[in-house]
């Protein structure tokens, strides 16, 4: 039997259904990756070695009774440390949850564990998933597996690289402002938003309750859009949750045509500032997407422009309120609680402690935009933003099925060099950000490696809400044209390890 860490999800879940190999020995074969690789990656934080052999055994019984698997029964999968997990460590990479067991499931979990998804272990992140880099996690930096020099990206940095890596060949993450395109964009895989709303956020640990959702992370399309239906769907927990069907991801992933397709070149979104191999990879793609069948033309959304700086109002803004639940009194970190100190005094001491430079400079930035006196002309103004943008949307996707543009500017950076330079290390959600605020949906797919420096480049698709079908049957046609042209598989064995 070939390496089973290097098949994919759908073919991981074939040789289970028909008995070649069993979901036990799948997953064992990938915690076996995961010790031989990971102490150099970093990408998890707690492997539930136990906890993923126990549901590996029930797929076999239940494939041994004869009962009916679904789709991903058996595959293993990694999750973002974001999402609560009954009775597994759940940090948010923070000190101030560090040790904290949730008596809960999240719903993603939940829809996992009904699908018989093998959960292996929580990945590392940026704390409370502010960060673009995997660099504030207050549990160690995890490294890129194409250059162990480089940043994965953030803020689901972990679980970008443990599927990169072969150590998972599936994952969840969570994008804020970027934090699934633009990690799967810069270690070669597929990551993908969902329509905000789409997926439930129950048991999500909020970092901007408005912006925050849970999407996939996989190695191809097909991977991607089986593990975005399975966790996708109406949920009454969430008052955010969509109640609307969810789109056919699945049929439109095995599609193969774009003949007809109006797929607009985002204007705002290629221009200054972009390494010159990332502009060559995507204008190759582009060129393919023409060559295939598919209407391209340019088109402007000129409210871009305002994305950052509106999206940095906003997000600090929502976090501050989000935050104060962290208060050492009910779980979690409690620091100088020594019978002497008044709540308050416990409360600064813990937060002190217990919170990460980044976490503390947005909310700091939140609360005083949330303040009396500078609310209309921060956040309030900010908000105004978020509505031009979002007509810009609307009206270029009157014009367009699908936008398009780089994933990120740049391939990704070393460590330690944009920890010093805050706005710069904002700039790798540069491409992302509109999506969130607008709240539609959009896919990282990698397109191929710099010719500047061999690391990955990705290219993002943006579809409106609720049409991300629209993202699979682009990014499955693009996917497949690009295979054949390079002959090979984009996503090989990582050089680094």
């Amino acid at each position: 039997m070939a390496d089973l860490t290097q098949a994919s999800a759908r073919e991981l879940a074939r040789l289970i259904a028909t008995g070649e190999v069993s979901a036990v020995e799948v997953t064992q074969a990938h915690l076996d990756r995961i010790s031989a690789v990971d102490a150099k990656v970093h990408a998890f934080l707690h492997v539930d070695a136990d906890g993923a052999l126990g549901a590996a055994r029930a797929v076999d019984e239940k494939r041994s009774r004869g009962a009916d698997l679904g789709p991903l029964a058996g595959v293993p999968l990694a999750l973002k440390d974001v999402l609560t997990q009954k009775d597994v460590p759940t940090t948010c990479g923070s000190r101030i949850l560090e040790g904290w067991r949730p008596p809960y499931d999240s719903t993603v979990v939940r829809k996992l564990r009904e699908a018989d998804v093998v959960i292996l272990g929580k990945t590392n992140m940026d704390e409370f998933a502010m960060g673009s880099s995997t660099e504030n996690s207050a549990f160690g930096v995890t490294r890129n597996p194409w250059d162990l020099e480089r940043i994965p990206g953030g803020s689901s940095g972990g679980s970008s690289a443990a599927v990169s890596s072969f150590q998972a060949p599936l994952a969840i993450g969570t994008d804020t402002g970027g934090s699934i395109r633009q990690p799967a964009a810069v270690t070669g895989i597929v990551g993908v938003k969902p329509t905000y709303g789409g997926v439930s956020r129950y048991g999500l640990v909020a970092f901007s309750s408005s912006l925050d959702q849970a999407g996939p992370f996989a190695r191809n399309i097909l991977d991607a859009a089986l593990l975005h239906a399975t966790i996708a769907g109406h949920d009454p927990l969430d008052s955010t949750s969509i109640d609307a069907p969810v789109p056919d991801v699945v049929t439109a992933a095995r599609a193969g045509d774009v003949t007809g397709v109006r797929v607009g070149v985002v204007r705002e979104l290629n221009g200054e500032g972009y390494d010159a191999g990332v502009r060559q990879r995507f204008s190759e793609a582009v060129a393919l997407l023409t060559s295939l069948g598919a209407e391209v033309g340019e088109v402007s959304c000129p409210h871009f422009d305002y994305a950052m700086p509106a999206y940095y109002l906003i997000a600090p803004s929502e976090a501050s309120s989000n935050l104060a639940r962290f208060d050492a009194m009910r779980y979690g970190l409690r620091v100088g609680d020594d019978g002497t100190r008044s709540a308050e005094e416990v409360m600064a001491m813990t937060r002190a402690a217990g919170f990460g430079p980044e976490v503390k400079r947005r909310i700091m930035i939140g609360t005083y935009a949330l303040s009396s006196g500078y609310y209309d002309a921060y956040y309030g103004s900010a908000q105004k933003v978020r509505t031009l943008i979002s007509q810009d949307f609307a009206a270029a996707f009157e014009k367009f099925d699908v936008l398009v543009s780089p994933s990120t500017p740049t391939t990704a950076f070393r460590i330690g060099e944009r920890t010093d330079d805050p706005l710069k290390m904002y700039l790798a959600d540069l491409d992302t950000i509109p999506s969130n605020l607008a709240g539609n949906a959009s896919m990282s797919l990698p397109v191929g490696l710099s010719p500047d420096d061999g690391l990955p480049v990705g290219l993002q698709i943006m579809a409106p809400a609720l049409a991300d079908d629209r993202l699979y049957r682009v990014a499955a046609v693009l996917e497949a044209a690009l295979a054949l042209q390079w002959g090979h598989a984009l996503i090989e064995e990582a050089p680094a390890l």
